[in-house]
């Protein structure tokens, strides 16, 4: 059988790594390494380029209005954020957290300073508030349910195009007002559960992966099964509590 090997482009990843957004790669790593899959990470920051067919997923972490500011100008001055949206359209998957998911928005306008120009890939725009919307968030989307936890003070909007992630069962998502959740386009998702995501999730995870094989190349690839009832319990039960707790 062939080594089957991806590559995934952490975007900015030393400038956008709060609230253990790194555990997503991790898990990543683990979920193919489990499976005989060689999971391959390069960082893209500043200045770095992109070139197509370069990566086979992208991730995208939370981070700091600082942050944001520095990135967005790169993401918008320059190929790199046009070859990432040919990408995205190509079939690419991402996973984008939080601030990283605000920069592929259209905007992200802070309490202070300056509109944050966004790449444009996502549907979608962010202004910030004045109220922080932390906590834990469960979610139904088409991989089930989600949990993870939220902090942000930013509220995303989803334009009429858009599709979500999900729905709120319990937490803000992404304003606290119409009950929606990240946005989905293509491979691309956009969200604001930290926790990590996918250590708790590994549908979502496994999903990610498949992804990216069947673009590499051009087939599907079924995974091999694990063995995730550990994952799963803990999955559940975080879900079980977060619900009770709103109750």
């Amino acid at each position: 059988m062939k080594q089957l090997t991806l590559t995934l482009g952490h975007l900015y990843g030393s400038l956008m790594n709060v609230y253990g957004d790194n555990g997503n790669i991790l898990a990543l790593e683990k979920r193919s390494a489990w499976r005989g899959i060689k999971l391959i990470v390069k960082e893209v920051s500043i200045g770095d380029k992109i070139k197509p067919n370069q990566f086979d997923l992208f991730f995208f972490g939370g981070g700091q209005d600082q942050s944001q500011q520095i990135i967005g100008k790169d993401l918008t001055s320059s190929l790199k954020g046009q070859t990432l949206i040919d990408e995205i359209k190509r079939g690419v998957p991402l996973l984008a957290v939080c601030g990283g998911y605000q920069l592929l928005g259209e905007y992200y306008r802070p309490q202070n300073g300056p509109k944050i120009g966004g790449l444009g890939l996502l549907p979608v725009f962010t202004n910030a508030s004045l109220e922080r919307m932390i906590g834990n968030l469960v979610i139904s989307s088409q991989f089930g349910d989600l949990v993870g936890f939220e902090n942000h003070s930013g509220k995303t909007y989803l334009k009429k195009s858009a599709i979500p992630l999900g729905t709120v069962q319990t937490g803000f998502g992404n304003n606290g007002e119409d009950q929606t959740e990240g946005c989905i386009y293509e491979n691309a998702i956009g969200c604001y559960m930290h926790g990590s995501l996918l250590p708790k999730n590994p549908k979502l995870a496994d999903w990610l992966l498949s992804k990216a094989l069947e673009v590499k190349y051009a087939e599907s690839i079924a995974l091999e099964p694990l063995d995730d009832s550990i994952e799963n319990q803990a999955h559940d039960a975080a879900i079980q509590k977060f619900k009770l707790t709103k109750n």
